[in-house]
């Protein structure tokens, strides 16, 4: 008969295994369980998105939408890799997406933008806010809170990353191992993630979440 004490020592141990934080892939590298397609008119996901045999997935770019996770989440460090195989372009990571009035193909989220030579920038979407002032011009029809160190994205054709820290209603953003912005007073704080589809085909990988406890 096991001891009282190696019965409360595996019971504590299977509690820590159970809820402690780990990292997965929020995509299966097999199809697209788990994320969806946003355009109008609607289409499949399969149709604009290509899984390669080493798990990189090709993004068409077009038509212009969004692909985002059927799950929400809040409190994680989120790191995606991404690259312009050819003439780099517009997209960007979309994090808190939330139901909502759109504006045009966006919906309420927070943007972390991707387009050649502003990656870093964060923009507030469909209405979407934080605390720090933004840096574009009043009244601009888009609205950007421009990153706050020099330029760390790598050439087209090079893989770049972004990792992100979202806790609470904080957001910090790393590009390429740099710290580019910091945003506070989120609103929304918690959402699904996904990535824009701007017309430009580009690839990523190692879309990661681990959760914070």
């Amino acid at each position: 008969m096991r001891s009282l004490s190696s019965c409360l020592g595996a019971i504590i141990l299977f509690s820590f295994t159970s809820c402690g934080a780990s990292a997965g892939e929020l995509f299966n590298s097999r199809d697209f369980t788990g994320w969806k397609f946003d355009t109008s008119p609607a289409a499949d996901i399969s149709t604009v998105c290509k899984i390669l045999p080493d798990g990189v997935i090709v993004a068409m770019g077009l038509p212009v939408g969004f692909i985002a996770t059927t799950a929400s989440y809040e409190n994680y460090r989120l790191h995606v890799e991404w690259r312009w195989p050819d003439k780099p372009g517009n997209s960007g990571v979309l994090l808190h997406i939330t139901a909502g009035p759109k504006d045009r193909a966006w919906p309420i989220s927070i943007q972390l933008q991707t387009k050649n030579k502003f990656v870093g920038d964060i923009l507030p979407m469909a209405g979407a806010t934080f605390a720090e002032p933004l840096t574009s011009a009043a009244g601009a029809p888009t609205p950007i809170k421009a990153r706050t160190a020099a330029d760390s994205e790598k050439p087209a054709g090079e893989w770049n990353s972004y990792d992100v820290l979202c806790q609470g209603a904080t957001i910090e953003v790393s590009v390429n191992g740099v710290l580019q912005n910091k945003i506070t007073k989120t609103t929304p704080h918690a959402g699904r993630i996904g990535l824009q589809f701007e017309g430009t085909p580009f690839e990523f990988r190692h879309f990661t979440l681990t959760p914070l406890k």
